[in-house]
This record gives structure tokens, sequence and C-alpha cells, in this order.
């Protein structure tokens, strides 16, 4: 139904999903390449009460987990998307920096 009933999330048809996977799969892999090894990147649909959102999550090696999304209906800067998702992965590793035990332990 594409409607705004209160209450009721709009649906998308089987090809707005698909844009909507496509556009965050893009996302996702241009994070990737703009992040070194060790950075583990992902992208899902996720249904909220707002709709359904494709969400793109960056697992640093260190620190948490930054993500973020956006709805078909949102402007397509998926470059500008992609270098911020990465840059806050970046920002998350380095004030958190992997700690290794002392040798010998």
């Amino acid at each position: 139904m594409h409607g705004n009933t209160p209450g009721e999330t709009p649906e998308l048809t089987r090809d707005e999903r698909r844009r909507l996977r496509t556009r965050g799969t893009a996302v996702a892999a241009r994070a990737r390449e703009l992040l070194p090894e060790g950075f583990v990147v992902g992208s899902e649909l996720v249904e909220g009460h707002d709709g359904i959102r494709a969400t793109i999550a960056v697992r640093p090696p260190s620190g948490t987990v930054v993500s973020a999304g956006f709805a078909l209906a949102e402007p397509d800067d998926e470059e500008a998307l992609a270098r911020q998702i990465a840059a806050g992965a970046a920002l998350e590793a380095m004030n958190n920096p992997t700690r290794h035990p002392p040798a010998g332990r």
C-alpha cells in the first residue's frame, strides 16, 4: 500500500526494494574501497516505524560499529554517504586503538 495512513508504514514495490538494495550495496562497496583492510562493511534493508531503509554498517578493527541509513525518497548521493561512513569508522578506530597484551603473557 502506498499511503500515509497513521500507524501504517509505506510499503515498497518489488522494483523499489531492488533499487534501494542496489543503492545500499553501492554505498557499502564504495565505503569498502575507501577503507584499509580490517574494516568489515555490510548493507541490508531494515524496516522501521518510518518505512524501509537501506542501512550500511562498518565494524572497525577496534571500537564500535558505525552505521548510517537512507530511504528511497532521499537524494541520491551515494559518494557523500560512503565517504561520511568511512570517515566515521576511521575516526572510531583511531579513537579506540587496538590494545595488545605485553609480550610474554
